[in-house]
């Protein structure tokens, strides 16, 4: 079944490894490692136990408990992703541990961990793996070559469950948890130990441990294999029959997985080793086959932002679903339409009518940000993001949107998607004030740059906005059975258009440029590049008073707007909005380099684009191991995606097909990648001047290639050839 005892994978496009791995590594190390496949995360602790191990522990995706009293040290409670428990190996030789030196390294095609420990006498190779198509299962397997002689004892468990997990009942091979609230954590197990083929029976430690002790001889074989399989919701974990057939139906899925979401670089192996890097945690981390649950913002990696669902899915992850696995994509969107309930209860809280969305959403839908939180400086703050950033109601229906124009898939549409967009439409006419100037305004908000608070006319939000309620007015138009479903009448609509065209913009109709919010351009303007080379915020730098009084914008906002619509900008208003946006931001989130690269390498300043790239790479692969302890940074990875597909191959859409503007670095001599459009499947290629697009599945279609227009036919490449021109 799988070779437990094979080096590590040589093969560099598809390998992440770290070799003599110090104690101090584990945390970030356990995040970019880990496995998973929507419904479970694993973090890469080491096998054997010793400093680190305590890293290696498990996530089940849905399992959040708020817990009684103060949570996080200032006073308030907090909903949690709950630890899932980890299991452990001891190995003792003569009683005492013995001195280890630990490799690991990634497969990412077969989704495999594979691990190598060095230690005197004794040499261990192994791998792990979470089934990307039996969900629940998880398999773990060791092989030892033992060179000494001596008294040997190997202890198996599992241990580091969340205390808010209580023990209901246990069983050898079975146990049950449960939280105060009535959730369920259900696990099954099995261990087997062989020594030179066969079967150690060991001691049962615990429903979930066994322990073994034998006399080593040099020249010894230990075949170790652990089964773990996970429920929730009071379900039955019931352990896999066959394991050769899970393995060989995790082998199958990760193929299917890859065969549709790949992205090939040629010239630059770097960058081919960062996006694989990216498609892999992407494809571990959505479950298409539940809608009750959706990605945090460090996926199932680690514990930052205790496992809550920001507008990072809608924005940064939506369309590398959309455009490669639908399914996925579609039941991310239904997790939206579950939790719709929670959104109309806050607009209702705040005098508003229609939804909108918790900034910090767990499995209900309701609020769960923090109100307060410990700042890098170490002062309790306020956190406002979950009253004032409600641009995510606009997010969600942008990705709801863009999902159905690129997969047609109407039925979802009349299901939920359209519920969704005329209810978030409801919302902002109703949020929006008619002002004494005769305009609308949206006032008391923050928008993606959060080193402004309370603002108002947060340009991103108000456009945002706008484009939320056109779209859902022509929605209305075409749909009526839509429409009926949420008692929508032609006087509410004709009052959402009104608000539609008197938002406030913040247009500048002389320069072209978008003020950010009402009385920015106002503010200081304190130059970034004297400050090149401080590692931490601008806001931790220069103190949060006096950012929020300045021009320094944290991330992508304006930016993020040129990115997300550029329909709604001539090209000299994006390249005036960029030019001046790209000089004061700070660049202070994970999330902001990849909308900078996006839009520099739609204006053809490829090296630029590059640049950002590649920044945004070492977000979870540079030397810093520790900024990923809490957890891999899942929406950087959606938008290096993004960077590459939508940017340098310039993908669109159209209402009867596609189109792509490619613009590749210099670097990259080739670009190489699939995509799923309207049910047909695709593979695009680039290189050297020359596009060639191949339709594997599916009807003939339309597709501009560098403006040129052409049909295609099933199994019938298109080539194209065009000028090369980097800015």
């Amino acid at each position: 079944m799988m070779d437990s005892s094979a080096r590590l994978n040589p093969a560099p496009d598809w390998l992440i490894e770290a070799r003599d791995v110090e104690p101090g590594q584990w945390p970030g190390l356990a995040a970019r490692f880990a496995l998973g496949n929507g419904f479970l995360g694993w973090r890469a602790g080491p096998s054997l136990g010793g400093e680190g191990a305590e890293a290696g522990h498990f996530y089940v995706a849905g399992l959040f408990e708020t817990p009684r009293g103060d949570n996080i040290g200032i006073g308030q409670d907090v909903p949690l992703l709950l630890h899932a428990g980890r299991p452990f190996l001891r190995l003792l030789v003569h009683g005492a541990p013995l001195p280890l030196r630990h490799g690991i390294a990634l497969d990412m095609r077969a989704g495999l961990l594979r691990e190598e420990v060095q230690a005197p006498g004794c040499r261990m190779a192994g791998l792990r793996f979470v089934s990307r198509a039996e969900k629940p299962v998880a398999v773990q397997r060791l092989r030892f070559e033992i060179g000494f002689l001596g008294e040997v004892s190997l202890e198996a468990g599992f241990d580091g469950l969340d205390p808010l997990l209580e023990l209901l009942s246990e069983a050898p091979g079975r146990a049950v948890w449960q939280t105060a609230s009535g959730k369920h954590l259900a696990i099954a197990g099995s261990l087997r130990l062989s020594l030179d083929g066969i079967a150690l029976m060991g001691e049962e430690h615990g429903a979930l441990g066994r322990a073994w002790r034998w006399q080593a001889v040099p020249g010894q074989v230990l075949e170790f294999e652990r089964v773990l399989t996970f429920a929730r919701d009071g379900e039955a974990a019931a352990l896999p029959v066959d394991l050769a057939a899970v393995y060989a139906a995790h082998e199958r899925a990760m193929a299917e997985c890859w065969k549709a979401s790949d992205v090939a670089i040629e010239g630059e192996a770097e960058a081919q080793g960062a996006l694989r890097f990216a498609l892999h945690h992407l494809i571990a981390t959505a479950d298409e086959d539940d809608p009750r649950v959706s990605i945090g913002a460090r996926a199932l990696t680690g514990d930052d932002y205790h496992g809550h669902v920001f507008w990072d899915t809608e924005i940064y992850l939506l369309p590398f679903y959309t455009w490669t696995w639908p399914e996925a994509a579609r039941a991310l969107l239904l997790y939206r339409h579950v939790t719709l309930p929670g959104a109309r209860a806050k607009a209702a809280a705040i005098g508003c009518k229609g939804a909108l969305y918790a900034w910090e959403s767990t499995d209900t839908g309701f609020e769960a940000t923090p109100e307060r939180v410990v700042a890098p400086d170490g002062r309790v703050v306020e956190v406002l993001s979950g009253k004032q950033e409600q641009h995510i109601s606009a997010d969600v229906s942008y990705a709801v949107w863009h999902y159905w124009k690129v997969t047609g898939d109407d039925a979802f549409m009349r299901e939920a998607g359209a519920e969704i967009m005329l209810e978030t439409a409801r919302f902002w006419a109703s949020r929006a004030e008619r002002g004494e100037d005769g305009r609308y305004h949206i006032r008391r908000v923050i928008g993606p740059d959060e080193y402004h608070e309370g603002i108002d006319d947060n340009a991103f939000t108000n456009l945002m906005a706008r484009w939320n309620i056109r779209r859902a007015i022509e929605l209305a138009e075409a749909w009526p059975d839509a429409r009926a479903k949420t008692g929508l009448g032609g006087e509410e609509l004709a009052a959402w258009a009104e608000v539609a065209e008197g938002l406030v913009t913040g247009r500048d109709p002389s320069s072209g440029l978008l003020e950010q919010f009402a009385g920015y351009f106002a503010l200081e303007e304190i130059d970034l590049a004297a400050y090149e080379g401080h590692r931490m915020p601008m806001d931790v730098v220069l103190g949060r008073e006096r950012v929020a009084v300045s021009r320094i914008v944290k991330q992508a906002d304006v930016v993020a707007l040129l990115a997300l619509l550029p329909e709604e900008f001539t090209q000299e208003e994006i390249e005036t909005n960029f030019a001046f946006y790209d000089f004061r931001c700070a660049h202070g989130s994970s999330l902001s380099r990849v909308m900078h690269g996006l839009v520099a390498a739609r204006l053809g300043r490829v090296e630029k684009a590059l640049e950002h790239f590649r920044l945004a790479a070492a977000v979870d692969l540079g030397a810093e191991i520790a900024k990923s302890a809490g957890g891999i940074h899942i929406a950087t990875q959606g938008g290096l995606w993004q960077l590459a597909v939508l940017g340098f191959a310039g993908l669109s859409w159209r209402e009867d097909g596609i189109a792509l503007a490619p613009c590749l670095p210099e670097e990259w001599t080739g670009l190489r990648f699939a995509l799923s459009w309207h049910g047909r499947q695709l593979i695009v290629s680039i290189s050297d001047g020359q596009a060639e697009l191949l339709l594997e599945e599916g009807t003939p279609m339309r597709c501009e290639i560098a403006g040129q227009s052409l049909e295609v036919r099933m199994g019938e490449a298109e080539r194209v050839t065009f000028a090369i021109g980097n800015a």
